[in-house]
């Protein structure tokens, strides 16, 4: 973890590093709204990973970090960064299915970026990611013809079906071992 000094004051939990859905004007975000509202979560401003990671979209429009940390291919993803309680990260880990195996939650080395994009050196922290989970991740990547993203973008989002769409009868793990197996 960073120096004290390097971050804002209103730290008082774990990082975690939001590349995806749970990003300002995506799909989720309004689970990360309502941890704010209830102080169980703070926003602490735009971040890029220290190293390159793979980052792809799954099924369902989903996106996935994999942990290949400076695997070819990758980029240096950018997100968000925010401070969450403990009862935040219990919400989130239930909602990502970390229990069941869908994500995993690790930590990831990340910078801060000034309101232009530029990186500033001085704000690198260890944060909390989720992970595609180790038992499809890499297969993912694989399928995904080994191209990253560097960012999950507007189009992106377009392609995201929320939970209550999606086919009844099945599951995100079930669609991704089928989506792994074709």
């Amino acid at each position: 973890m960073a120096d004290a000094q390097t971050l804002p004051t209103e730290v008082n939990g774990v990082l975690l590093f939001s590349y995806g859905t749970l990003k300002q004007d995506f799909a989720n975000y309004n689970l990360i709204q309502n941890l704010i509202r209830s102080n169980d979560a703070s926003y602490l401003g735009t971040y890029i990973t220290h190293h390159t990671y793979p980052l792809v979209i799954g099924p369902h429009g989903i996106p996935y970090l994999i942990n290949l940390p400076s695997t070819s291919g990758g980029h240096r993803v950018k997100g968000e960064l925010y401070s969450l309680s403990s009862k935040g990260f219990a919400l989130l880990d239930e909602f990502e299915g970390v229990r069941i195996g869908h994500y995993e939650r690790l930590p990831v080395q990340v910078t801060r970026l000034d309101s232009e994009g530029n990186e500033n050196d001085a704000v690198s922290v260890e944060a909390e990611a989720y992970y595609a989970h180790r038992s499809f991740g890499e297969k993912m990547w694989e399928k995904r013809g080994r191209i990253g993203l560097v960012e999950y973008s507007d189009t992106n989002g377009k392609e995201y079906v929320r939970k209550e769409n999606r086919p009844a009868g099945t599951s995100t793990l079930h669609d991704i071992a089928l989506f792994l197996s074709t």
